[in-house]
């Protein structure tokens, strides 16, 4: 083994510490360069390189020993590499810049391993360990520098002396050879010392090469005594592309409460996957002409790419197509039969003779017997919600041929869920009241009136077979072999996969999904659990949403119409911004909708102009008046008041968020940089920063306040908005607990003196324009949309202003919408055709009036020419601004077009305007009131005084420019009502004057 390392770093320390213990030779080489902050790498005999320290002594271990799997071994391990390792390093580079060898947080870490060392020689089990070696390594320059020393207590002091005198770690040092001196050991930090990312496991710091099996960290597990946190989102189905409704309602829900429980330092396992078996997957495969197996193939893959572009956390996403969910799926099944709870009935199926197949239920179409609906399948009413059966639909037909079935009987396994149903009666009675309202009054519903045996079997090719003779032709329901995948995705994880599923004691488990799939998750599921005599951990809250609409009616995967996540990566707007939009209109207590001018008005709004400002105003002004060095904070009474009402928003943040309640949490976020918003523009700390050095002292507190503020907020967003909270710590240089920890009150995490990085801004405007063609390019069903960008016609045709053209648009629209009319009394499903045919309709009357009566060309008013004007000069500042606030020609080009569509169209109203009276003398000036020439003649002088004082603290014009272009409207307003040319009131009686 060869490790690539500079002399002064401890997680070399600890890879040699672990070789010399293991007995394994490792050869020492600097880097091909010298470099500052380089990472010490392990270099294998195979060639695999091995980037954590961390890893690299686990791994040395384990080859040599094989005894470095506990799971107190690994939460050292993790808390060593998240928590202690930032600390010490943080307080290092401190040191060597001058500050004194003094912090709370490094000495809490010091004293919780005196506690876990008690009594004992060593940390875990009486014998040496990876965290022994990973947690002396790490204080060793704290041990041995004489600055440092003195925070060390003297039991944890003696602990390391020990240690220090046995072979392996003296020898290690000797090899090593560090250079003693605080700096030294500072050149060795890393510059980052630790990424945002999901750090509930280990960091796996292997590249693989080929073939080779190598160490990958230890799967997620339990740990006694801790709150642990099993969560699922529902598996989506892999016959089609998920769109934003199954995003926000099933995957994007639990990453974000997954990601605020790793946050909180609670064990989460988080584990989906796709839905693969049953009928719609054959139906999908004959439809694309490929095999079940193909299908699944291709889907599985969709979904996995558009689950990592929206940064989902998995833990693990699998797939029900694995042989562990048919080992775990038919052992299920032999249990309940073997406990008596299935019985067998002959039933009634229809077959397709012209296909030659017993026809599933999702092959069946025709007449709802309950409700009248004409499109419903055999499984289920999409009208109605309700289940039934293929057989009691009125005239059913093959879906694949159109063709009508006959009845046929097949023998089919059932599950007599009222010998289920006391325990499950029982159960809920304890688990509901952890469950979302919706779905405790679905449940309760579907219980109600008693439940029935219902059928698990299928006469399908493509499923889990039934392994008992004479059914193994048959295959197991979708509903009853799909829940059972989050239990063979975690046994495909770890093989520690009981830890979880079998341990309610211990496992707290969260299930997230739509309202529609809670009677298979809420009674089936449960009822299979209950009933197999198993001591299966069943779930404890149900996090149920209601639907996401698009626009004016709903998405529909099976009609296409919506936003799909395949679709968003081409929109150019960042995922991030996606997470938080969906999130903020989560539809969590009612339904709620997707709509493009919303998503707008929320990212100006919320994101660009409260979150995003905030952030890179108090940024922005510590690098320019500070050096980039964050000040000392002294707290007022109006500071203390500030941090009273932050942390009143973090408790109801933290509130919310452990009851899943994560809309409510985004507006939590969003409070605190309000609050921080109203401190910054009442204190003024760029106007103070120019006064005295009293003044400027209390700007710096201002705006070292404002940047720990900055820094909790990167925390809190960090569950929904994770590459931006990357961003966040990037700009901030944050120390490494701001990253992994949501605090439960607000405190000084960047200390006086921090240096920070390079502010930016962190989010982009959109306009209306851009919002406007998003909304047109995703109009209709995905036909519609793929026609139109391949230049096709979709339909409803395009509509222009021609008379002929809009006529034939609004006969075809009209058969459409009466055509949908007669099949169904659903208006979500025709009323967005409805409001097509009625545009056309208000477009044609508009084209027939241009073709009646073409006007001339519009002209411009002198009012358009001066908001033109004003827009020009406004939009010119903001570009003047940007650049001078950054190179990068990416942030500021766009506004800098913008500029120039703003000054063409200055051009053109300039050219269409009315030429101006040829006369000497003002026109008469309208008839006003006095006393409204009164008021603006006030309100002039006061602006004008404003204008002065801002003039007179700073030559920032940034800060004055907006309030002098205040005042020139107002005198402009008052030459209008005193029939005075505007030039004389705004140059301000100036004009008089002679140049000498």
């Amino acid at each position: 083994m060869k490790l690539i390392c500079v002399q002064n770093d401890p997680g070399a320390l600890k890879i040699v510490v672990a070789a010399h213990h293991a007995k394994q030779d490792v050869s020492i080489t600097a880097p091909s360069e010298t470099k500052k902050n380089f990472n010490s790498t392990l270099v294998l005999d195979s060639g695999v390189e091995l980037f954590s320290s961390n890893s690299a002594c686990s791994y040395i271990l384990e080859a040599s020993s094989g005894s470095n799997n506990a799971i107190e071994v690994q939460e050292f391990l993790e808390w060593e590499a998240t928590k202690l390792n930032p600390l010490v390093s943080s307080l290092i580079v401190g040191v060597s810049n001058g500050k004194k060898a003094e912090s709370s947080e490094v000495g809490n870490c010091l004293k919780q391993i005196s506690d876990a060392l008690k009594g004992k020689p060593y940390l875990v089990d009486n014998k040496l360990s990876a965290a022994d070696i990973a947690i002396w390594s790490t204080l060793y320059p704290l041990v041995s520098e004489q600055k440092l020393s003195k925070i060390v207590p003297s039991d944890l002091l003696e602990w390391h002396n020990k240690l220090s005198s046995l072979d392996s770690f003296r020898a290690a040092v000797e090899k090593l050879n560090p250079k003693s001196g605080v700096e030294n050991w500072a050149s060795s930090v890393p510059s980052v010392t630790i990424q945002f990312s999901n750090l509930s496991v280990a960091p796996s710091a292997v590249k693989s090469q080929g073939s080779i099996k190598l160490p990958v960290a230890n799967p997620v597990l339990p740990v006694k005594g801790k709150k642990n946190i099993l969560i699922t989102s529902a598996l989506p189905y892999v016959n089609n592309v998920p769109h934003l409704g199954n995003i926000i309602g099933c995957v994007l829900s639990a990453d974000v409460f997954a990601r605020y429980c790793r946050a909180r330092g609670h064990p989460t396992l988080y584990i989906s996957g796709t839905d693969e078996y049953g009928t719609a997957t054959e139906t999908k495969a004959i439809a694309e002409g490929l095999t079940p197996k193909q299908i699944c193939d291709k889907y599985h893959e969709i979904h996995s790419q558009v689950y990592k572009w929206f940064n989902i956390g998995f833990d693990h996403f699998g797939r029900t197509s694995h042989e562990h969910q048919t080992e775990i799926c038919q052992d299920l099944f032999l249990k309940l039969h073997k406990r008596g709870l299935t019985l067998t009935e002959s039933m009634e199926q229809l077959l397709c003779e012209n296909c030659d197949r017993f026809l599933a239920d999702r092959f069946v179409e025709g007449e709802c017997p309950l409700c009248g609906y004409e499109d419903a399948r055999g499984d289920q009413c999409d009208k109605c919600g309700k289940l039934v059966n293929a057989t009691e639909l009125k005239n059913p037909r093959c879906k694949l041929c159109q063709k009508k079935p006959v009845t046929k009987e097949s023998k089919h396994f059932f599950i007599d869920l009222p010998k289920i149903e006391p325990k499950l009666r029982e159960w809920m009675a304890t688990s509901a009241p952890g469950w979302t309202n919706n779905a405790s009054v679905i449940a309760h519903s579907w219980i109600k009136d008693g439940l029935k045996p219902r059928c698990i079997t299928r006469d399908l090719k493509w499923g889990i077979p039934v392994p008992l003779d004479g059914y193994r032709e048959k295959v197991f329901y979708v509903w009853f072999d799909a829940p059972l995948g989050y239990v063979s995705m975690t046994k495909t994880y770890t093989n520690d996969w009981e830890k979880w599923w079998k341990n309610p004691e211990e496992v707290e488990y969260y299930q997230f999904m739509a309202k529609d799939n809670v009677p298979f998750h809420a009674v089936m599921f449960p009822s299979t659990q209950l009933g197999s005599g198993d001591n299966f951990t069943i779930v404890n809250h149900i996090m149920a949403t209601e639907y996401l609409n698009y626009e004016d009616g709903k998405f529909s995967k099976s009609r296409g119409v919506g936003v799909f996540g395949s679709d968003v990566q081409d929109t150019g707007i960042p995922a991030d911004v996606w997470r938080f939009y969906l999130l903020y209109v989560r539809p969590e207590s009612q339904d709620s909708s997707f709509s493009w001018n919303d998503l707008m008005t929320k990212n100006n709004s919320e994101l660009l102009n409260n979150l995003g400002n905030f952030i890179n105003r108090a940024l922005m002004f510590v690098e320019k008046n500070f050096d980039s060095t964050i000040p000392k904070v002294e707290f007022t009474d109006e500071d203390n008041e500030l941090v009273k009402n932050i942390d009143e928003e973090l408790k109801g943040y933290n509130e919310a968020l452990e009851k899943a309640k994560l809309r409510d949490g985004l507006r939590f976020i969003l409070a605190v940089s309000r609050h921080g918003n109203q401190y910054m523009q009442s204190n003024q700390p760029w106007v103070l920063v120019k006064g005295s050095e009293a003044e400027k002292k209390r700007a710096g507190s201002i705006l070292g306040l404002s940047a720990n503020i900055a820094c909790l907020i990167a925390a809190l967003l960090r569950p929904y908005m994770p590459s931006t909270t990357e961003t966040i710590s990037k700009q901030l240089q944050a120390p490494g607990k701001t990253a992994f920890d949501i605090p439960d009150t607000f405190s000084i995490l960047l200390p006086e003196n921090h240096k920070i990085g390079k502010p930016a801004p962190l989010f982009s405007k959109i306009d209306a324009a851009q919002a406007d063609q998003l909304k047109a390019r995703f109009a209709g069903s995905q036909e519609d949309q793929a026609a139109r960008s391949s230049g096709g016609k979709p339909t409803p045709p395009s509509s222009s202003g021609d008379v002929a053209t809009l006529q034939a648009a609004i006969a075809a629209q009209g058969e459409k919408v009466r055509k949908l009319k007669s099949e169904t009394k659903d208006k979500t499903v025709w009323q967005p055709e409805v409001n097509i045919l009625l545009d056309l309709k208000k477009k044609l009357t508009e084209a027939e009036k241009a073709a009646a009566a073409a006007p001339p060309p519009p002209q411009a008013s002198v009012e358009d020419i001066d908001s033109l004007t004003a827009a020009v000069a406004a939009q010119g500042e903001k570009v003047r601004k940007l650049k001078a606030e950054t190179k990068d020609k990416n942030v500021w080009q766009p506004e800098v077009q913008k500029l120039l569509d703003l000054k063409k169209r200055l051009e053109t109203a300039s050219k269409n305007a009315p030429p101006k009276a040829e006369t000497a003398q003002p026109a008469p000036a309208p008839p006003a009131s006095a006393s409204k020439a009164s008021e603006l003649e006030a309100a002039v002088a006061a602006q004008g005084e404003v204008v002065r004082k801002l003039k007179a603290e700073t030559k920032d014009k940034t800060v004055w420019q907006p309030e002098v272009d205040k005042l020139l409207l107002l005198k402009k307003q008052l030459a209008e009502i005193q029939g005075v040319p505007a030039t004389q009131t705004q140059s301000g009686g100036k004009s008089g004057k002679k140049k000498k």
